[in-house]
């Protein structure tokens, strides 16, 4: 480190380097001390003297820190800046990163708006469910506003049931079928059709499969199912697959000579 009897022009104290990038002298002496950013001279006196250059670098310190990076991810992601190119990839990837948190900020933003709609929404104050709720959003499951709809015991079974690969998996599959149902009643395709009871047979074996034949679930999930007003897309396809499926499901249950809604109210 070079020596000087006074301080030279283009050179900074740490307290006018302090100053001007709204600092205190104790960070930038720790920053010292840490192998971040070391002063590029020195006076007789033991002054720290800095450059225009080490601002830079300072700069880039700042940046990271105010993104949630550790010191140590910072040290290892300071760059030589001794070429325009070096410094214009510095502010790129220091642009990169700004990009990368404002996209989770945005995220964050946005799922905690759909909470506080799902909340206002709710007749009471359940931090379980908002809990759920944050866990789908985080999941990215287009599907988490139902969990208002479900009450605790179907949410426990849910919990206890499914992780999230396999209850993303069912939700694709479930959805897939719902489709298939609306499409047939486009197509106008009788409910005893063989077309029909072979789309209907798939819809209850998800039933089944989602309640793990336990038929004491069946009462909620037809109070859960059943849609006055339409609040979304998918409500209003499943307005249409109830419609659709009630007689078909009689025909299918009185073809296999049972009726699981009369066994779950015993």
């Amino acid at each position: 480190m070079a020596k000087y009897r006074a301080i030279p022009p283009g050179f900074m104290t740490v307290g006018e380097v302090a100053k001007k990038m709204g600092i205190t002298v104790r960070t930038l002496q720790y920053y010292d001390k840490e192998g971040l950013l070391a002063p590029s001279a020195e006076s007789e006196g033991g002054r720290r003297l800095y450059t225009d250059k080490d601002l830079i670098t300072l700069h880039q310190i700042m940046s990271l820190k105010s993104l949630g990076f550790s010191l140590d991810d910072i040290k290892q992601r300071l760059t030589s800046l001794e070429t325009p190119a070096d410094v214009a990839n510095a502010l790129t990837e220091q642009a990169n990163d700004i990009r990368e948190k404002i996209e989770q900020l945005t995220e964050s933003l946005t799922a905690i708006e759909q909470l506080k709609a799902e909340v206002l929404q709710m007749q009471t104050v359940n931090f379980k469910k908002y809990a759920d709720i944050i866990v789908n959003l985080q999941m990215k499951n287009e599907f988490y506003y139902l969990i208002k709809r479900f009450d605790d015991d179907t949410l426990d079974h849910i919990r206890s049931r499914f992780d999230k690969e396999s209850g993303l998996d069912f939700m694709d599959r479930f959805n897939h079928v719902s489709d298939e149902i609306v499409q047939l009643k486009k197509d106008k395709v009788p409910p005893e059709s063989d077309k029909c009871q072979r789309v209907t047979k798939k819809y209850w074996d998800l039933i089944m499969e989602f309640t793990n034949g336990d038929m004491s679930m069946l009462p909620k999930l037809v109070e859960i199912g059943n849609i006055d007003t339409a609040a979304s897309a998918w409500e209003e396809k499943q307005k249409i697959v109830n419609d659709y499926l009630e007689p078909a499901l009689q025909i299918y249950f009185s073809r296999l000579g049972v009726d699981p809604f009369e066994e779950a109210e015993k």
